[in-house]
């Protein structure tokens, strides 16, 4: 039986690593500008005696840092996912 399905009709490989390369490029530029809004907002809010913006910048920031982490990983995902789909 020489029955296999045909893995090189299937294209758009290069497509979709373009666009998601591309997605993941805008996260990770909005991340760290919100990484930098928070951080300031941190640092005023601290030298100032606003805990409670404090505390929310401080998670604002630890949500961003989150999301850069994700993105990053995501693109790695993404490429590993791409090469094994190529390999079979």
């Amino acid at each position: 039986m020489d029955i296999f399905p045909d893995f090189g009709a299937v294209g758009g490989a290069s497509d979709l690593r373009a666009l998601v390369g591309a997605l993941l490029m805008y996260v990770l530029i909005f991340a760290v500008l919100a990484i930098l809004v928070c951080a300031v907002t941190w640092a005023i809010a601290s030298s100032s005696g606003n805990y409670q913006s404090a505390i929310r910048s401080r998670a604002g920031l630890f949500v961003a840092v989150g999301v850069a982490m994700l993105a990053g990983a995501g693109v790695a995902w993404m490429n590993f996912l791409i090469g094994v789909g190529q390999q079979l």
